[in-house]
């Protein structure tokens, strides 16, 4: 009697035709489910608790609209929000342009060349400079060498250093993931190399593009190290960042903060608002995603 081994005895197939996944294949991949299920779960935990935390015990004081209409001096946080808003304006202002035209010529023009090298080496080393390094380093050069005077706009220096790279390393990942053969096509029809970056490549990353950007301003606008060294604190309304203090609301926190626990609604209701803002100029920045994004048919 011949006797079949595992490479020629027949394969089971189901009725449909295909080969029946094993047991320990299932096994397998359920447990795996589970594992990053569990994960997500263990991730979202602590998320979810400091949402509920800054909601529930920043709510009374954001509820007020003194909180939105007055100064500090007047129980208000009208000066630390436009404060904040002024210096993260200003620094996305310089910041994102940089980091976008230095990101194209890292992808579209670097060609491995020793300048691409050296951007891409100082680039990594920014990301991992600390703020308050930033801050020492603006303040050395505007105020040491300079002798000029402290203003929120100093501080808005400071924030470029820390926006930049990231807006350089997301505009760049993204950049990179655009199919080349949308560039050659464009080439092809004679289409010029600026013109192909400006119509096509920018258009099909912009939606990662502007989630990098949001990253980066999510991480300066709630820096405080720039602000307790670049700028005086006031309690009343400044809406000049060239000249005089200015109030933001990081530097509110930490000031609040060391009034004493009588002081803590204050401080809650200040990070409630600066969740608030960053989420509104989040989905905001979405809409304009959504629009300006290549359509699909």
């Amino acid at each position: 009697m011949t006797t079949l081994d595992a490479s020629t005895a027949p394969v089971k197939r189901t009725p449909s035709g295909f080969t029946p996944v094993k047991r320990s294949r299932k096994i397998g991949d359920k447990g795996a489910a589970v594992l990053v299920t569990g994960a997500v779960v263990i991730a979202m935990v602590p998320l979810v608790w400091l949402l509920w935390t800054l909601v529930s015990r920043g709510f009374e004081a954001i509820i007020d609209p003194s909180w939105w209409q007055k100064s500090e001096l007047r129980g208000g946080a009208l000066n630390a929000i436009i404060g904040t808003l002024q210096q993260t304006a200003i620094a996305a202002v310089i910041a994102i342009p940089i980091g976008i035209f230095v990101a194209i010529y890292l992808v579209e023009y670097g060609n491995n060349s020793k300048l691409q090298k050296i951007t891409t080496f100082m680039v990594d080393i920014l990301s991992g400079v600390p703020s308050i390094v930033a801050a020492l380093f603006i303040y050395a050069v505007w105020r040491t060498t300079f002798d000029l005077p402290r203003s929120g706009f100093v501080v808005s220096l400071a924030l470029v250093l820390l926006m930049a790279p990231i807006v350089v390393r997301s505009t760049e990942e993204m950049l990179k993931i655009v199919p080349q053969d949308l560039r050659e096509a464009s080439y092809a029809l004679g289409v010029p190399k600026w013109k192909t970056i400006v119509m096509i490549v920018l258009p099909t990353a912009l939606s990662g593009i502007i989630t990098g950007v949001m990253l980066a301003i999510a991480r300066v606008m709630g820096e405080s190290a720039p602000v307790l060294i670049l700028v005086g604190s006031t309690k009343v309304l400044n809406s000049n960042p060239f000249e005089g203090n200015q109030q933001s609301l990081p530097l509110m926190m930490v000031q609040q903060y060391n009034n004493g626990p009588g002081a803590f609604d204050t401080v809650w209701g200040a990070a409630l608002t600066l969740v608030i803002l960053v989420a509104i100029v989040y989905f905001g920045a979405k809409v304009v995603s959504k629009v300006f994004s290549p359509k699909k048919f």
